[in-house]
């Protein structure tokens, strides 16, 4: 992709280059080409922004396991509960804008923290459980438990890229309340 966007831009300046030296060149081509080139240019950074597409393979889930969040938490370990589904297009739309994005994916792969995830896509007791001792009724349901807040702070349906370092800080006791 780079070799195709040095190429077009070459083009550009050898094209003004002719037109300077009388060539019956129309500006508007000129122009055309290099508005495409900054186009181009624009995909390219945006593609290769540095993130890592695939770092929310790294992450850790183990099942829901809502008798085990006390006791984690009681050890000094920090629980993160995501409960989902596969028809859920909110929960997609987290995993995309927040939960999948590297940023993210550092702070809950560190080793105090303790991955819980209730997939909601068939009937699940343990999960339906769950939610009723929450009392609320679908998904997307983010919940972060720690030292700080052992019942849990209960993170908003649409999730922003900072929710959860914030809640992380909160339940850990590294952030004033």
């Amino acid at each position: 992709m780079m070799i195709l966007l040095a190429v077009l831009f070459t083009a550009v300046v050898g094209l003004i280059w002719a037109k300077t030296k009388g060539k019956a060149i129309p500006t508007l081509v000129i122009i055309m080409l290099a508005f495409m080139g900054l186009c181009f240019a624009g995909v390219i950074a945006f593609v290769n922004k540095g993130e890592n597409y695939l770092a929310h393979q790294t992450l850790r889930w183990q099942a829901l396991e809502p008798d085990k969040i006390t006791q984690y938490v009681s050890q000094g370990h920090t629980v993160f509960v995501d409960i989902t589904a596969d028809w859920c297009v909110p929960c997609q739309t987290n995993k995309a804008n927040v939960l999948h994005r590297e940023q993210v994916v550092n702070q809950l792969n560190q080793a105090h923290i303790i991955l819980m995830q209730g997939n909601w896509t068939q009937s699940d007791e343990v999960i339906e459980r769950y939610m009723g001792q929450q009392a609320v009724a679908g998904t997307p349901f983010n919940k972060v438990y720690g030292p700080g807040y052992p019942q849990g702070i209960e993170l908003p349906k649409a999730l922003m890229i900072d929710d959860i370092p914030k809640a992380l800080a909160l339940v850990n006791n590294t952030i004033a309340r």
